[in-house]
């Protein structure tokens, strides 16, 4: 039984046993084990499933809305792990991606804005109502992953993938495997100060990890916005700065100009760190097409070396990064 009391498919050694829909109860049901992988992302509204094959083609995705209660996100993953079972067989390979990421120290989930997930053992308690090991990472390695596998990035020897929406986050792949470290936060570039900063930009705005001047706080949608708010009264989305900036207005255009340097200068600080072959952008913000020109023509001012051969490109799976992410994580 689950922590709600319902019924659950356990699954050991790849034979499923329990109660199944439409079966007598008591009745025992046996599955071959299939050679699917399962990825199932946990956002902030929805919760999302897909099954792929040996080739890495999704044959099967599915989602549901995310609960707030932390035992109702396990019975939402749970669930959806049998609907995939019901379709392919026992499914050993499931993996989750996640906001935040598990503590080194503690075992236990930190920094997501899922935030039932916080202080919680997800992958223990997981593995233990599915009666199999799962894996867990956060969003970003998950999108890192994906696009490194079979994305945009797919033969790049070092890549780093960055997620620009809501929040600023990033993730590390070598040579096709997730570079992870003692405290769990390779690619957390959002949270370092922004480099090179100069006038009004000094200090900067408070972040919600408690310090000032993050790259969050100038590269996420609310900060694009937030800029454009501040320079001429107006309250826009990113989308609709973007749009009049394409138009010829002078305000928007000012602000994406300003954002693009920004960001410019951001990566530039990674490259002069981890020399990647290429960047991928993934992220509502990373739909804005001037970036792939402009950025690549300003980073150079910051790069320290006398040519850049860093590519950026665009995120070829966009949101559907993570959940592939996170049946990559097997």
């Amino acid at each position: 039984m689950d922590p709600l009391g319902r019924s659950l498919y356990i699954v050991t050694e790849g034979r499923t046993a329990g109660r199944c829909r439409g079966g007598r109860q008591g009745e025992t049901v046996q599955k071959a084990e299939t050679k699917m992988r399962v990825g199932v992302d946990l956002g902030g509204s929805k919760t999302e499933i897909a099954a792929l094959d040996e080739s890495g083609t999704t044959v099967w995705r599915e989602r549901a809305a995310t609960p707030r209660g932390y035992g109702q996100v396990l019975q939402t993953v749970v669930d959806l792990v049998r609907r995939a079972e019901e379709r392919f067989g026992a499914v050993t390979r499931v993996g989750i991606c996640t906001p935040g990421s598990i503590s080194p120290a503690t075992g236990l989930l930190k920094n997501s804005n899922l935030v039932s997930l916080n202080g919680r053992s997800i992958d223990r308690d997981l593995g233990r109502l599915l009666s199999r090991p799962v894996r867990v990472a956060n969003d970003a390695d998950c999108f890192a992953l994906s696009e490194a596998v079979d994305g945009a990035g797919k033969g790049a020897r070092i890549l780093f993938a960055v997620i620009l929406g809501t929040g600023t986050g990033g993730g590390v792949v070598v040579d096709g495997r997730l570079l992870t470290g003692p405290n769990a936060i390779a690619g957390e570039w959002g949270h370092n100060p922004l480099p090179w900063a100069e006038g009004d930009e000094l200090g900067g705005a408070r972040c919600y990890c408690g310090r000032r001047g993050c790259i969050e706080t100038f590269l996420s949608g609310p900060a694009l916005a937030g800029d454009y708010w501040a320079a001429t009264g107006r309250g826009l989305p990113p989308e609709e700065i973007t749009r009049l900036a394409e138009g010829g207005d002078p305000a928007a255009a000012a602000a994406l100009g300003r954002y693009r340097d920004r960001l410019a200068r951001a990566l530039a600080s990674v490259i002069n760190v981890l020399d990647p072959h290429a960047v991928v952008l993934g992220g509502g913000l990373s739909g804005i097409e001037s970036l792939y020109r402009e950025v690549p023509a300003l980073w150079g001012r910051y790069v320290f070396s006398d040519t850049v051969e860093t590519r950026l490109l665009r995120a070829h799976h966009g949101d559907s990064s993570g959940v592939r992410g996170a049946a990559w994580l097997w």
